[in-house]
């Protein structure tokens, strides 16, 4: 459904050159892969037309050292550069957008080069019937949104990664900015727009959704669309076995993808009330799921958190929820063991991605924020 939902191991490189002169990869945090969306389309044409041309005898596939598309594996996600636009918001339509910088002195999110933070204590014990109070809370609100085939799901959020920029063998940590991130999907996925800082420019690009042989390319987990979750089942065991089934050899181990795959939908849909309870009751079927004690979102907003540790490159996943309410705020992937990143730039304490989920919404027409100009 969204443009997001990626994720790779560590930080990676990031030419500046090469940026003047086409988008580029850029490995972030926690399985993110964030790809700017021209190249990535670009990827895809290259290898449907690679496939096409190899079936029909004409050439021998390249051989490739990396992943052959990149969007068949994890959904994608458009990242910003540490700059930002100035905006406002006029008619109830987005025409620029806000910096969305840190909420002012005393604030608890860091910006510039390294976001830290306090790592909480992870405690495994009572993590099952948090997630089932979460379920339950979730679950209450109703049936969950409604959305005609001519709608469109808004959500906008504020967000920032940190990474490993290497520039002639030389690497430093940088941090972006804190930055409004603004998605418009169509249910059926087929149509989609992005506005974010440094990454779009102030009148966005499309997410429309690519074809495969001249066929729309299906909703999946790392792909969906709003009319795909409404269909997937809320039986967590049915659940659980689908999402291990179809994140088969992604990330580094299926328990850390299947985890991720789930904070990916929380975070960058709107799913079904019903089909939201099933995700919390699920998540807590994985192994190695723990509470933290303490977290705050890219909005400054203090939770509690449901989190998982990647043994490997020692940075945990939290999804932060309100304490009264146990509303989803956002997510943060936080280093807590070791270091990682190349050179071993990303110490302990590192936030190496922050998401506060703003605003989720059904608007009539593309670019349109609900309640602004109202």
């Amino acid at each position: 459904m969204n443009a997001d939902l990626s994720r790779p191991h560590t930080a990676g490189r990031e030419d500046d050159s090469s940026l003047r002169l086409t988008f580029v990869e850029r490995e972030l945090p926690a399985g993110r892969h964030q790809f700017h969306k021209e190249r990535l389309m670009a990827q895809i044409h290259e290898d449907l037309r690679a496939a096409d041309a190899a079936e029909a005898g004409t050439v021998t596939p390249a051989r490739r050292t990396g992943p052959r598309n990149p969007v068949l594996r994890r959904a994608f996600l458009v990242p910003a550069a540490a700059f930002a636009l100035a905006g406002a918001l006029a008619a109830g339509f987005l025409t620029y957008v806000d910096q969305g910088a840190a909420d002012g002195p005393g604030s608890t999110i860091a910006t510039g080069p390294a976001m830290t933070t306090r790592i909480g204590t992870a405690e495994a014990k009572g993590t099952a019937e948090l997630l089932d109070r979460i379920s339950l809370a979730a679950a209450s609100v109703g049936p969950g949104v409604k959305v005609r085939p001519d709608q469109f799901i808004y959500i906008g959020s504020k967000t920032a990664n940190t990474y490993v920029k290497s520039v002639e063998n030389e690497s430093s940590l940088v941090s972006e900015e804190l930055h409004m991130r603004h998605t418009w999907n169509s249910p059926d996925g087929l149509r989609g727009w992005l506005i974010e800082p440094g990454a779009t420019g102030p009148g966005g690009l499309t997410l429309d959704r690519p074809k495969v042989n001249g066929k729309d390319m299906p909703p999946s987990l790392n792909g969906p669309s709003h009319d795909y979750l409404a269909g997937l089942p809320t039986d967590p065991d049915v659940l659980l076995k689908k999402i291990y089934e179809e994140t088969r050899g992604m990330g580094r181990n299926p328990d850390q993808q299947a985890f991720t795959t789930i904070g990916d939908l929380l975070r960058e849909t709107y799913p079904p009330a019903e089909l939201a309870a099933a995700l919390y009751r699920t998540a807590a079927k994985i192994p190695g799921v723990v509470t933290v004690d303490d977290a705050v979102d890219a909005a400054g907003r203090h939770g509690i958190a449901v989190a998982r540790l990647d043994e490997e490159n020692g940075q945990r996943e939290e999804w932060i929820f309100d304490r009264q309410t146990l509303e989803f705020l956002g997510e943060r992937v936080v280093q807590v063991r070791g270091d990682s990143g190349e050179d071993g730039l990303i110490k302990e304490g590192t936030v190496v991605f922050t998401n506060a989920v703003m605003t989720r919404g059904v608007v009539d027409r593309m670019k349109e924020v609900p309640g602004a100009g109202r």
